[in-house]
C-alpha cells in the first residue's frame, strides 16, 4: 500500500478556533456523555448541577479538550432522532459556555448539520465523527467550510451491528488504508487539523484492538495526531472480568502503552488518573531520550 505523499508531511498541532494545540506532550480529552444509556456514565450528567461539576472536575484535573456527546454510541444502541440530539446538545453547551466560556469544545456526533448548529451556535472548536464521514456524505464540506478540527475515526458497520461479527484480514493495513484514504478526502475538503483514531472497540474484536494497540506506531505514517480511545472499555473489563467501574487500573494501563505506542491524545473519563500517567510517561521518555 503507498499513502499519497501529501499525507507524509507530520502536522502534531492543530488549531481550535486561532488556539493552537500542540503534542510534544500528549493531551487530554475529556468525555461528558450527556445520554441516559452510555456503557459507563450513560444518564449521570442530565441534571445542570452534576453536568457542570463534572465539566469544572475536568478542567481543574488538566483537560485539554472537553468532549460531549449526546448520541450513545455504545454497541447495540438505539438510534437518537437528530431533534433529541440537537435538543440534548444546547441545554448542555449553553451551560458549559455560560460557565466555562473559554474552554476547548468537541462535540462527539456523525451528523453535518449538529456540527454546524454547534460551531455556529456555541463556538464548539472539533468535532469527533465516529463514522470517518460515512456515515453523512456532507460532513467533510462542512467541517472544512467552518475550519474545524475534526478526529476521523474508523468504524466497521454502525453501532447497532458492529460488534456481531466484525472481520479483517489484516486490520492495521485495512485501517491505514482507510485512513489514508479518508485524510486526503478531507484534505480536499480543505479540513486541516485532522485527529486520527482507529476506534477501539467500534467493529473490532478483543484480538483486533490488542493489535492495533500494539501497532499503534504504524499510524504515524499518516502524519497526524493519534488519539487513543480506550477508558473503561471491554477490552479491560471483560479481559479482566470485572465491570467498567472497576476498570480504572486496567485503563491506566492500556493508556501507558497507547503513549508509549504513539498516542498524542487520550480521550478518557477519569482525567486526574490520566494526566498522572501522561507525567510519569514523558519523564520515562524524556529520560530514556537522553540517555539514548
Amino acid at each position: 500500500m503507498r499513502l499519497k505523499d501529501t499525507l507524509f508531511s507530520t502536522k502534531q498541532t492543530i488549531n481550535c478556533n486561532g488556539r493552537i494545540i500542540e503534542f510534544s506532550i500528549p493531551r487530554l480529552m475529556g468525555i461528558l456523555n450527556i445520554t441516559p444509556d452510555s456503557f459507563y456514565d450513560g444518564g449521570r450528567y442530565l441534571q445542570t448541577d452534576d453536568l457542570l461539576e463534572n465539566v469544572s472536575r475536568m478542567l481543574s484535573e488538566g483537560a485539554d479538550i472537553i468532549d460531549v456527546g449526546a448520541y450513545s454510541s455504545r454497541p447495540g444502541a438505539d438510534d437518537v432522532p437528530p431533534t433529541e440530539e440537537r435538543s440534548r446538545l444546547a441545554y448542555a453547551l449553553k451551560s458549559i459556555r455560560d460557565h466555562f466560556p473559554d474552554a476547548i469544545l468537541c462535540v462527539d456526533t456523525f451528523r453535518a448539520d449538529i456540527a454546524e448548529f454547534v460551531a455556529t451556535e456555541f463556538g464548539v472548536a472539533m468535532i469527533n465523527d465516529i463514522s470517518g464521514g460515512l456515515m453523512d456524505e456532507a460532513m467533510f464540506n462542512t467541517v472544512g467550510r467552518l475550519r474545524l478540527a475534526y478526529v476521523m475515526m474508523h468504524m466497521q458497520g454502525n453501532p447497532k451491528n458492529m460488534q456481531k461479527n466484525p472481520v479483517y484480514h489484516d486490520i492495521t493495513r485495512e485501517l491505514l488504508s482507510f485512513f489514508a484514504r479518508r485524510v486526503n478526502q478531507a484534505l480536499q475538503n480543505g479540513i486541516e487539523d485532522i485527529i486520527i483514531d482507529p476506534g477501539f472497540g467500534f467493529g473490532k474484536t478483543m484480538q483486533h484492538n490488542f493489535t492495533l494497540l500494539r501497532e499503534l506506531k504504524a499510524f504515524a505514517a499518516l502524519g497526524r495526531p493519534i488519539m487513543a480511545g480506550l477508558s473503561r472499555k471491554s477490552m479491560v473489563y471483560k479481559s479482566l472480568d470485572i465491570t467498567p467501574e472497576e476498570a480504572l487500573n486496567g485503563t491506566t494501563v492500556l493508556h501507558t502503552l497507547a503513549l508509549h505506542n504513539g498516542a498524542g491524545i487520550l480521550r478518557v473519563h477519569d482525567v486526574k488518573e490520566a494526566r498522572e500517567a501522561i507525567r510519569l510517561y514523558t519523564l520515562y521518555r524524556d529520560d530514556a531520550e537522553k540517555i539514548g
